[in-house]
């Protein structure tokens, strides 16, 4: 509308110039080289006008002459452009759709139209990823790498080829490279972080930690949580080149960013403990037991004070274990120090109700108890046989490794913080199963004492007869032996899912006395009338 209104201002502007120039005529005379000339101003006008619109016409036409060779070139670049940009388009596209030989086609004709355009070379360097060329790949993200504007592009396809070899080394450097850049792309820090972490530089890590978190690339809550592991880790080091001091200050440090991690909660009270700093050690330790209760914390707490005796020891984890009442670590703790002590009622308590589905920490101590309180060797040699049947106990595992002790990265990956206090069978698939529940109507299979030598059963001893006995149920193992059995469980446990048993496995000693067998007369009488049944059933 704009538009129009200005259309109309300059015509009626036109138009009232004219008819200024008709209503006001004149004449104007003109000598030109001694040759006078006569006009009408209103003629002398227009005569000009048109003389300029010639001029501008002529001086158009003179420069596209004076420029067509600039405007052919243009010309032929962009036609080039458009051929590159489709190349390179349909490339792209080839890769993402895993076409090898559509995108190696592409590749080459978008690196013969445009060779040093940024997407040609991002085009043929996935092209060679695509079809496994990885020399040619790193040789393309070489090239972009020495090039300002692909510089962290082509690091980046360094650092994952590196990976790819398994260059460890390698992948560090492009990593650090890519991260020294003023605006360091995501992947460059973490990875720098991780690759710190991994070789053990916990000040470097630190470093990388506080920087990442300035770019935004951790969030606050696992920022802490991971400075806390770095700083344990510190002091760990730290303590174990007999720097007290040190380590103390590293751990007060760690339990200040993570209040609820169990090492640095368990170091800061055996460091303080030893400074004689005795209640804040306490405060520090009953705050990490309460979120998580921990042997190693119940030890910490049970040493706070130096030369304490056994007994004021006891009373120091009991009190401990107060503070989380029905948990299974507060009782072994009190049973732990109840023997040290030579208070066995005390630990013979604790124990009874974890002495119903035993795990492998309960049966030892029970054999411990046996033999301390007691010393019967064969009720502890029983008990230690369950230990080796028994659940596992928790442990520090990551990534299906199981430490002793904690350790701020996993031996396997290099993750920080991997190591996490849990059954270490909790993760794994039903075909891992150590132990299996079964059923209450399936009892447990004995093995019979051997049946005399009868002649004219042997011939019965077929496979048929074994692998399907008439009177055993669907599931039952398919033979009486207790080996046989062992195997069959192994077979169901392939469906089972992984539970641990609140029940006695079959083979399970106990310390409780075994079942009497029935008499042999009795089982040989048994055994004739199912051999019997079996040979009935090839008449």
């Amino acid at each position: 509308m704009i538009r129009v209104v200005i259309y109309l201002v300059i015509v009626g502007v036109l138009a009232a110039g004219a008819v200024w120039l008709a209503d006001r005529p004149g004449d104007v005379l003109i000598t030109w080289q001694g040759r006078p000339i006569k006009t009408y101003v209103s003629v002398l006008v227009y005569t000009m006008l048109a003389g300029a619109v010639l001029i501008s016409i002529l001086f158009s036409v003179f420069r596209a002459i004076w420029r067509s060779p600039e405007t052919l070139r243009l010309h032929l670049r962009m036609r080039r452009g458009v051929r590159g940009y489709h190349a390179v388009s349909q490339g792209l596209i080839a890769v993402g759709s895993g076409d090898v030989r559509a995108a190696r086609r592409y590749a080459d004709e978008a690196a013969r139209i445009a060779p040093n355009e940024p997407l040609t070379l991002l085009l043929a360097a996935q092209a060679s990823q695509l079809s496994g060329d990885r020399d040619a790949a790193e040789r393309t993200f070489n090239a972009m790498a020495a090039r300002d504007d692909t510089r962290l592009l082509g690091l980046h396809g360094l650092y994952i080829e590196a990976q790819r070899r398994n260059d460890a080394a390698g992948a560090k450097v492009y990593a650090e490279e890519a991260a020294g850049a003023v605006r360091a792309p995501s992947w460059a820090g973490l990875a720098v972080f991780d690759a710190r972490c991994a070789a053990g530089d916990w000040v470097g890590a630190l470093e990388r930690l506080d920087r990442n978190m300035k770019s935004g690339l951790v969030d606050r809550d696992s920022y802490r949580r991971q400075r806390a592991v770095l700083l344990t880790a510190r002091a760990l080091e730290t303590d174990a080149r007999d720097d007290r001091d040190g380590a103390r200050a590293l751990a007060l440090e760690a339990v200040k960013f993570a209040p609820t991690l169990v090492p640095a909660a368990a170091l800061a009270g055996r460091l303080l403990g030893e400074a004689r700093e005795t209640r804040r050690a306490a405060r520090i330790v009953e705050a990490a037991w309460k979120a998580n209760p921990h042997p190693d914390l119940a030890e910490a707490y049970a040493y706070l004070q130096t030369g304490a005796s056994a007994r004021d020891r006891l009373r120091r984890v009991e009190m401990l274990a107060e503070k989380t009442p029905g948990n299974t670590e507060g009782a072994l703790a009190v049973a732990r120090a109840a023997l040290d002590a030579q208070e066995f009622a005390v630990a013979r308590r604790v124990l009874a109700p974890l002495a119903i589905a035993p795990s492998q920490r309960v049966a030892m101590l029970m054999a411990e108890l046996e033999e301390k309180e007691h010393g019967d060797e064969g009720r502890a040699r029983e008990w230690m046989t369950r230990a080796l049947r028994a659940r596992l106990d928790p442990a520090w595992t990551a990534d299906g490794i199981r430490s002793e002790r904690w350790m701020p990265v996993s031996p396997v990956t290099g993750r920080l913080d991997a190591f996490q206090w849990k059954d270490p069978i909790a993760n794994l698939g039903v075909d891992d199963a150590l132990i299996e529940h079964l059923s209450e109507s399936r009892p447990p299979v004995a093995a019979p004492p051997p049946a005399p030598p009868v002649t004219e059963i042997k011939p019965l001893e077929a496979k048929p007869v074994e692998a399907k006995p008439v009177d055993a149920p669907p599931a039952a193992p398919p033979t009486p032996s207790a080996s046989s059995a062992g195997r069959g469980l192994a077979r169901t446990a392939a469906t089972a899912a992984p539970i641990v048993p609140l029940i006695h496995v079959p083979d399970d000693p106990g310390p409780d006395p075994q079942p009497q067998l029935e008499p042999e007369t009795e089982t040989s009488n048994a055994s004739g009338e199912s051999w019997r049944k079996l040979r009935g059933l090839f008449k």
